[in-house]
């Protein structure tokens, strides 16, 4: 098999094959494209065929340090700015925030302008692309998040436009501003996530940290207004229940005048249902914004790419399963924000209700991911141990974000030990946090496995591979390797492979019954057909393991999704069994909740989005 070398393809689409190896040619009339890909990288620097300047040279690396301490102090600023906001700081007034997120957007507007506009006068050049980075479904995701946080923009509008009389200018300007941006980064990501950055590359590398901690920013910035709402309500059903040994102060961020129309309240309470997408909308952009930045300067590792598509058939059973705990999860969520707070026998009952759910659920999961973790360990495939910032990336996320929830587990688990007295809801709380461990330590294993693991280089409906001899007075032998045959020596885009049995041309066509490939001559010489079959694998054995999998990929999928809803509606037990509050004090426990449960949140989407890869490839 001939592989790909690292170099840029002449400009004018012409491809040259001076440089490639002699070797016995399958079929001498036709150069089949895969064989033209190899070059001589003899050119000089720069020009095509030439070798690339390595990303990690000198200049380079500090280029990249510079870049990242400077998003670093930009993030770290804005955070602060935020946290003096939060706590009333004397002279920081929520205008001056706002000022702050305007002006970083406007900047990350100005670099996304010009990098569109520099990208549309040199469309002629052929780019190197990150086959792995900006999947079409992630883009689709993000377009969805998107949508809505456009919806929650103009709610914004329309609150400042009822409390104008009272509300600084930069309320109005603000969602106006993301709204732009919003546009204009949905575009920039669908049409440059993919490149590998090889001109202008220290600016660049300054323009895309930018934008990954703009985003962080405001990700930052819609975290702490929902959880600002949160916190509120859980005060509210505080003072309902009469818990008078809590100090107990709402927060006062509300307009201090009269709504001039009648959507004002409709406006407010909507906008904290939008929040949780506008969150995950934000954060996604910035991890694609990431992957591109690390792909400056990158030297690419060509290799033959699978298509990665969905297909729906063979996962009827993890579909049923996950649509079952879906449905179940929305309903308890409806019925636990209805009952919580309203006594308090209704809210140890809601409090009862959602842990039995979560335990079911969490259970399930388990199950599923130790049943895949068995296949892997009875399959034999190689892994997948190229350089790749995307997948590098997931891997980082799964086990960064899920310390969030396994900090809130550990200290449900020690409030549980140390309390002094435990109402009986609370001994539910036990199994529920460790199987929170439990199950993400479970699923992290499974996905990073899956997304490392090598994809099978045969045809998913290729059972077996039929060897035809020709009789001319003679058995004749197959010229084409069998490797070769599977390894992209022949083409495979028409679903036909050229070969030759002694001078005649032969053509192996797909067949779309079983799965089984005939060998036709195009000649007109007698044939028999003697077949020899060459099993790739148990074939039957393969096929279930790799249903089943699919079928558990589609039912953690679903399940991750189930779970993200309950944190990111309002249905939070960390902040309504009062026991941690109890033990730990109320402002220390509710700052831990804070800080963790958004990255508990984006755990469960990031977890989902990942799945859904792991489906596509089983």
């Amino acid at each position: 098999m001939l592989e790909d070398s690292a170099g840029t393809s002449p400009s004018s689409g012409e491809k040259s094959c001076g440089g490639c190896p002699d070797q016995p040619q399958p079929y001498p009339s036709r150069q089949p494209e895969e064989w033209e890909v190899a070059k001589s990288l003899q050119g000089p620097l720069g020009q095509p065929g030439g070798s690339r300047l390595v990303g990690g040279s000198y200049p380079q690396k500090n280029a990249e340090i510079l870049s990242s301490q400077y998003g670093i102090n930009l993030f770290l600023a804005g955070l602060l700015l935020m946290f003096a906001w939060a706590v009333h700081a004397v002279g920081i007034r929520k205008q001056d925030l706002l000022s702050y997120l305007i002006t970083i957007m406007l900047i990350q507007l100005l670099w996304m302008l010009w990098y569109i506009s520099r990208s549309y006068t040199e469309r002629r050049l052929i780019q190197e692309k990150d086959t792995h980075a900006g999947a079409r479904w992630l883009k689709c995701g993000i377009t969805l998040f998107a949508v809505i946080t456009l919806i929650l923009d103009s709610f914004k509008i329309g609150y400042f436009i009822g409390f104008s009389n009272c509300l600084s200018a930069t309320e109005g300007i603000f969602p106006v501003t993301h709204a732009m941006h919003t546009l204009l980064q949905v575009y920039f990501l669908w049409c440059h996530a993919k490149d590998i950055i090889q001109s202008f590359k220290t600016l660049e590398r300054f323009g895309v940290i930018h934008s990954v901690f703009t985003n962080l920013l405001l990700w930052t910035n819609g975290v702490l207004t929902e959880s600002k709402h949160q916190l509120n309500e859980h005060k509210e059903r505080l003072i309902t229940l009469g818990f008078g040994n809590i100090t107990i102060e709402l927060d006062d961020h509300a307009p201090q005048c009269n709504c001039t129309t009648t959507l004002c309240s409709i406006f407010s309470q909507g906008m904290y249902y939008l929040y949780p997408f506008n969150i995950e909308y934000h954060i996604l952009a910035s991890t694609m914004l990431y992957v591109l930045w690390k792909n400056i300067g990158r030297k690419v590792e060509h290799h033959h790419q699978h298509k990665i598509l969905f297909k729906f058939h063979g996962i009827t059973v993890g579909t049923i399963f996950g649509l079952i705990v879906l449905i179940s999860t929305i309903a308890v969520v409806v019925v636990y924000l209805i009952q919580i707070g309203r006594s308090k026998i209704k809210s140890e009952l809601a409090l009862t209700m959602f842990y039995l759910h979560a335990v079911s659920v969490l259970t399930l999961m388990c199950a599923a991911g130790i049943v895949a973790l068995l296949i892997y360990r009875l399959e034999e495939r190689s892994m997948d141990n190229s350089k790749n910032p995307a997948r590098k990336l997931d891997a980082d996320l799964l086990v960064g974000t899920a310390s969030g929830s396994w900090l809130l587990s550990w200290g449900s688990i020690l409030a549980i030990i140390c309390a002094q007295a435990h109402p009986k809801y609370t001994w539910y709380n036990l199994p529920y946090s460790i199987l929170v461990i439990i199950e993400k330590y479970i699923q992290n294993l499974f996905i990073i496995e899956s997304i490392h693991r090598e994809q099978e280089k045969a045809n998913d409906d290729i059972k077996t591979l039929q060897i035809v001899t020709v009789s001319s007075g003679s058995t004749l032998s197959l010229t084409p390797s069998y490797k070769e045959i599977y390894n992209g020596a022949a083409d495979m885009d028409n679903g036909k492979f050229p070969y030759m049995f002694n001078g005649n041309i032969y053509m192996r066509e797909r067949s779309g019954g079983d799965g089984f490939d005939e060998v036709r001559s195009q000649a007109s010489s007698p044939v028999t057909h003697s077949t020899s079959d060459f099993s790739l694998y148990s074939q039957n054995s393969v096929n279930n393991k790799r249903r089943i999998l699919k079928n558990i990929a589609a039912f953690l999928f679903l399940c991750n999704l189930s779970l993200w809803i309950p944190p990111a509606f309002g249905c939070r037990p960390e902040y309504d069994n009062g026991l941690e509050e109890i033990v730990f004090g109320f402002e220390p426990w509710i700052i831990v909740v804070n800080l963790a449960m958004p990255f508990s949140i984006f755990y469960r989407m990031h977890s989902a989005a990942s799945l859904f890869e792991v489906n596509c490839k089983t």
